[in-house]
């Protein structure tokens, strides 16, 4: 009897790791199907088995993710308890604006980390968890990263609403302040292109604009340096307008994650020249590499201003962007924001493997390419 009851605990113990086994392939199928990438999705699933019956853990960031596993299982013929948590389910104050010109956003709650990107004052962001002073945040671009909670107003959806409703004017110049009175010296906060502040009046019959930060500062700034936010976001797609901006940044240095005027990466530099312009880029170069209309390389005597040109290795990675001009130019960042060609026969031809063309005009509204005025956390 003692031998029999081993047998059938040794088999139970079998059954689960067996069951476990096929669980863990089942769930790690699902993940590369719906969130293969680390930078736009959470996916910290755990699981243990008892008696048949899985008991899943850990954490995801939607419930997309989370209906999406609990479908798969069913449909398995699965029995599971789930003990997940849904991230964008948890913040009582479930959104964020940038209050700084800039802000650092991070790979981890902590500022030795690896710079992710950047956001910049005026910005939305969906706050999924907090880690002591930081949080974890989506931004409009579906990165996530990490932020200190000093660079934030935290805000919940009725105040978001109330922002996304109100007269709000964005920072058409390369770099300004707000200042305390028109035309004063004493600066309230620095100002970039792309910055989103609320309205509060005019002085001197209109030449200035009197602006409040999400986080309540007040001040002025000229209105030649402004437009109304919602009469920007109708521009329509000029490739002369993402031209001119990147060329705004000429010569200027290149920084790890950065996404704004002070300073970019490669992909910072694609996608602060698309904003200029109302269009909302994906984050990373690899990322940019899979939107729009896929042109081959070879084809680049084709390509139009405006057209991102994708770079990396033999194998194929996507290691680097630039945005095309004309005649087998383009501008991009690396060491600095400068002008090279994809043309051999010029003396500003550059060997780095060349791997693809994305055009972006005629794709806004496609995947990974949004316009800013169709964008739910900004209207």
């Amino acid at each position: 009897m003692k031998k029999l009851s081993i047998i059938v605990f040794l088999m139970a113990i079998s059954i689960n790791i067996m069951c476990a086994q096929n669980v863990g392939e089942l769930l790690a199928g699902l993940k590369k199907e719906i969130a293969p990438d680390g930078r736009t999705a959470i996916w910290d699933v755990n699981t243990t088995m008892q008696n048949g019956v899985v008991t899943l853990y850990g954490k995801v960031d939607s419930n997309r993710l989370n209906t999406a596993i609990e479908k798969a299982l069913n449909d398995a013929g699965v029995k599971f308890n789930n003990n997940l948590i849904v991230l964008e389910n948890m913040p009582e104050k479930p959104w964020a604006l940038v209050k700084l010109s800039v802000a650092s956003l991070r790979t981890a709650g902590k500022h030795s980390a690896e710079m992710a990107t950047q956001g910049i004052m005026g910005m939305p962001l969906q706050v999924l968890d907090r880690d002591g002073d930081w949080y974890r945040v989506r931004m409009p671009d579906d990165y996530i990263a990490f932020v200190p909670g000093n660079s934030l107003a935290r805000i919940d959806a009725a105040r978001l609403n109330e922002w996304k409703s109100a007269k709000r004017y964005i920072v058409t110049v390369y770099q300004t302040r707000l200042v305390s009175e028109p035309a004063g010296d004493q600066t309230v906060s620095d100002l970039v292109m792309g910055n989103i502040l609320e309205y509060r009046g005019t002085a001197n019959k209109g030449k200035w604009i009197k602006l409040a930060t999400p986080d309540g500062r007040e001040g002025y700034v000229e209105a030649k340096e402004l437009q109304e936010f919602a009469e920007w976001a109708e521009q329509d797609f000029d490739a002369a307008k993402i031209e001119a901006t990147a060329h705004r940044m000429m010569g200027s240095g290149y920084l790890w994650g950065g996404t704004s005027t002070k300073l970019t990466d490669c992909s910072g530099l694609a996608k602060v020249s698309y904003f200029s312009n109302g269009i909302i880029l994906q984050r990373d170069a690899s990322q940019q590499a899979l939107t729009g209309e896929i042109i081959k390389a070879d084809e680049w005597k084709s390509a139009q201003t405006g057209d991102l040109l994708f770079f990396g290795t033999a194998s194929g990675r996507v290691t680097h962007v630039a945005i095309y001009l004309r005649d087998g130019k383009y501008i991009h960042c690396s060491g600095q924001v400068k002008i090279n060609s994809v043309n051999p026969d010029d003396d500003d031809y550059l060997t780095t493997p060349f791997l693809s063309i994305s055009r972006i005009n005629g794709k806004v509204g496609s995947k990974g390419i949004v316009a800013v005025r169709n964008h739910p956390w900004y209207f």
